[in-house]
């Protein structure tokens, strides 16, 4: 399952920056106007939530969130949120929404996080996309990704796919997400940069790449290559999970990079993808007017797929309608959300949300009613 960590906190800070200039987007200007009801109900069928918009609200002077990119539950059931504010990126909670310490800042440009366990300790791969944020303002840097302790100190990092061969000069490399598989291996995907998925052993020694924009099979080709997951849903068939965000779509490819099925989600820009139980859950970061018109700001939602990958409820958003076997374009319907970037789900079934470009929000905590 992606991205469970120790509680082991000392990892060196990191910075998540959620967006690159893939989606073509700018900053959007937030309308004060959105603002979270207080138990407000949002979700369809059998997963319905309350809304909890207090739960990890903190005194913005001393713990401000300029964006707020991913959140994890450790083995001890806390969270960490990762923050891209320059004095504070990992924001540790209870389980109750109580600060238990705000720490690190290393990585500027950090956007991914997962972890792996070898010789019985656990160990992180860390990736930096390369925007970086220094003293407030954003530059373009060359990406990286390393593998650490739980304690931060390097193990070895990946270098530049040009090392390796895989890349010509000149071509950009800005990763936004990392998973490790059962074996070892660690996949990247370079979803800032020219797109490709980039398959590399447990040692770091690089094995392949596929997907990109230019893959030979145009089914496997991904734009915005934003975040990558491990399903293991079928512990005995894993596959991989790859956003092809501005294409509204998440693609599956087999685990040495076969392309095998896409999963389409019509109107929905739909980054990382959180595996749990039997479910898939995906942060929305923007979905279109009506589902089928233009591109709108502040418009993101949460979209929930059972284990056949069929849609089954949208909090935040439309009601999953399918038709002849598709679903139909979904839709921000509420204004609980501004651009969902990722999503947490605890042992409970609770989602907890973060969002980029958000006003400073904190996690929003979705209760399951049961």
């Amino acid at each position: 399952m992606k991205k469970l960590l120790t509680s082991a906190l000392t990892l060196s800070t990191i910075t998540i920056m959620a967006h690159g200039p893939n989606d073509g987007h700018k900053h959007d200007n937030v309308s004060a106007s959105q603002q979270l009801v207080q138990g407000e109900i949002l979700g369809h069928g059998s997963l319905k939530y309350k809304v909890h918009k207090d739960w990890g609200n903190l005194d913005s002077k001393k713990y401000p969130i300029k964006n707020c990119h991913a959140m994890i539950q450790l083995k001890d059931g806390n969270f960490i949120a990762l923050c891209d504010d320059n004095k504070h990126n990992f924001l540790k909670y209870s389980p109750e929404g109580k600060l238990l310490e705000a720490s690190i800042k290393e990585y500027p440009g950090a956007h991914g996080i997962d972890i792996f366990e070898k010789d019985g300790k656990e160990h992180f791969v860390v990736v930096d996309s390369g925007w970086a944020v220094r003293k407030g303002k954003q530059y373009r840097e060359v990406g990286r990704v390393a593998v650490t302790t739980s304690k931060g100190q390097l193990v070895f990092a990946l270098g530049h796919p040009q090392t390796v061969g895989a890349y010509e000069p000149g071509q950009k490399f800005m990763p936004c997400d990392a998973a490790v598989a059962p074996n070892g291996d660690i996949y990247v995907v370079d979803g800032y940069g020219s797109q490709w998925v980039l398959h590399y052993d447990q040692h770091g020694r690089f094995i392949r790449k596929f997907g990109g924009a230019q893959d030979p099979d145009q089914r496997a080709r991904l734009s915005s290559s934003h975040g990558i997951s491990i399903d293991d849903r079928d512990p005995k068939n894993p596959k991989l999970l790859v956003s092809s965000r501005s294409a509204n779509q998440l693609k599956i490819f087999s685990m040495d990079g076969k392309y095998l099925e896409t999963i389409d989600l019509p109107g929905a820009y739909g980054g990382q993808a959180v595996v749990q139980g039997e479910n898939l859950y995906v942060g929305v970061c923007w979905s279109k007017k009506d589902g089928t018109g233009k591109k709108l700001p502040q418009s993101g939602f949460v979209a929930i797929l059972d284990k056949n990958n069929k849609v089954i409820s949208c909090p935040g958003g439309s009601e999953p309608k399918y038709i002849d076997g598709k679903i139909q374009p979904m839709y921000q319907t509420t204004k609980t959300f501004m651009h969902v970037h990722d999503l947490c789900v605890d042992r409970d079934g609770n989602v907890f949300v973060v969002q980029w470009n958000a006003k400073g929000a904190y996690p929003i905590k979705l209760e399951l009613i049961k």
